[in-house]
């Protein structure tokens, strides 16, 4: 399904300062059906332009059926390498836990998707815990929820139950079967 620019309702939230995002909208459907993608770190999209990463999960959630998008991160610092969000001395920000914890209760579909450096600060882990219902498009040999970027087009998201020591989910797991949408 190709969406046209006209169609497109974006918006995303930033702290005052511009340096923290806290969330990004992308919607192009009726409905009120949205996934909660939750990253890493936000990098260059904003309320007008979209980045790579952007563009491929708005792929994943249009194909899954779904009317819109949301992606937050479990650090809202914006910064486009790694070694800069590690640099950060708040690398997490004011206000992010309370929008992620707002943002996973309205959600249609929750997707893990932070990649390997989600330890930094023990993040992953405090954040997997507030979040119901996980699903990760893969997971990664490390057990985290790998990166949508380089991710082939044609998976789903399946449930994730985080890093408990019981986990159903396989490493390097990725399932070709229809998207769980929560009603």
């Amino acid at each position: 399904m190709t969406v046209s620019a006209a169609n497109l309702q974006r918006s995303a939230n930033f702290s005052r300062c511009r340096r923290y995002r806290y969330a990004l909208w992308r919607r192009w459907g009726e409905g009120d059906d949205f996934i909660l993608l939750v990253g890493l770190n936000p990098s260059t999209a904003d309320h007008r332009q979209d980045d790579p990463t952007i563009r491929r999960c708005m792929g994943f959630a249009r194909d899954w059926g779904y009317s819109g998008l949301c992606v937050a991160n479990l650090f809202a610092w914006r910064a486009t390498y790694p070694r800069d969000l590690l640099a950060a001395d708040d690398p997490v920000g004011p206000h992010n836990d309370r929008w992620l914890r707002r943002l996973g209760r309205e959600a249609s579909l929750v997707v893990a998707a932070w990649g390997n450096h989600g330890h930094h600060l023990n993040r992953a882990r405090r954040v997997s815990r507030w979040l119901p219902d996980m699903h990760a498009i893969r997971v990664n040999r490390s057990g985290d929820p790998a990166h949508p970027l380089y991710l082939p087009r044609h998976l789903n998201a399946h449930p994730w139950d985080g890093y408990t020591e019981h986990s159903e989910t396989e490493p390097d797991q990725a399932l070709s079967r229809p998207s769980p949408r929560r009603g």
